[in-house]
């Protein structure tokens, strides 16, 4: 399963059934689990660990040193999860002392052409990347968000479960739970419907969300207030409290 012309470094650990294609290298300190395809002319390094059924497309660099001046060589690692897919020429780099040491992406991602996911990041689960994402230092992204493609999110950022951000989008503050971002300089437009209904919301549940982001998020007025006058529905609605638990523990500011 693993092509002649590949290099494995003898410190690495690929599990028997794990295919790895013609010139690509694999470093030492690279657990590679079970089912993983990796294409040809991938470069992975270590410390790095990657999960079960995964496919990394040609050109890919995953597990690469931080691009972080700060950076001094210390250890720091990358950890992916299970079925995702990372495709050509997607750069993923390991943690820093200066973040928490580690890289995290979760299980069944998309990670699109030319995507970056800088040192210390923390991606969550069934996200999509589209072609040219770029993720730099410290951003989280919540389950099942969307980045349009070009987007690009500034360090230190969080983007919540089941955002959508439009293509060419430039966030520099978080992005609640559910809220779509558009425009170059991303402002909230609405609340992502869409996905709402893709994963089994109801009408109710919905019109919930979008009230309360009508007082949470795009209101001028000031939180402590906002949070009051949403207070009803923050408590009927776990998916209003969501949103309202990321606004309170926002530490940029959010998108509106």
């Amino acid at each position: 399963m693993i092509h002649q012309t590949a290099i494995v470094d003898e410190k690495a650990s690929i599990a028997e059934d794990v295919s790895i294609g013609p010139y690509s290298i694999i470093g030492a300190g690279v657990e590679i689990d079970s089912g993983t395809w990796v294409g040809p002319h991938v470069v992975i390094n270590g410390p790095t660990k990657i999960g079960k059924n995964n496919k990394i497309f040609q050109f890919a660099s995953v597990g690469e040193e931080p691009q972080d001046l700060k950076f001094s060589g210390e250890t720091s690692y990358l950890e992916i999860g299970d079925n995702n897919i990372i495709r050509e020429n997607v750069t993923i780099s390991r943690g820093t002392d200066d973040g928490c040491s580690i890289t995290r992406i979760g299980d069944h991602n998309l990670l699109m052409a030319y995507v970056h996911v800088a040192h210390d990041c923390q991606i969550g689960n069934h996200i999509i990347f589209a072609n040219s994402a770029s993720c730099a230092g410290h951003v989280e992204v919540g389950d099942h968000a969307i980045l349009g493609g070009f987007t690009l999110v500034h360090q230190f950022t969080k983007i919540g479960s089941r955002a959508f951000t439009s293509m060419g989008s430039i966030i520099n503050q978080d992005v609640p739970p559910y809220v779509i971002v558009a425009s170059s300089y991303g402002k909230a437009s609405g609340i992502n419907k869409v996905g709402l209904k893709r994963s089994g919301c109801s009408d109710e549940v919905i019109r919930a969300i979008v009230n309360g982001y009508k007082l949470m998020v795009r209101s001028k007025k000031p939180r402590n207030q906002a949070m009051e006058e949403a207070s009803e529905l923050i408590n009927q609605y776990p998916e209003v409290k969501l949103m309202a638990d990321f606004i309170c523990q926002s530490e940029r500011g959010i998108i509106r």
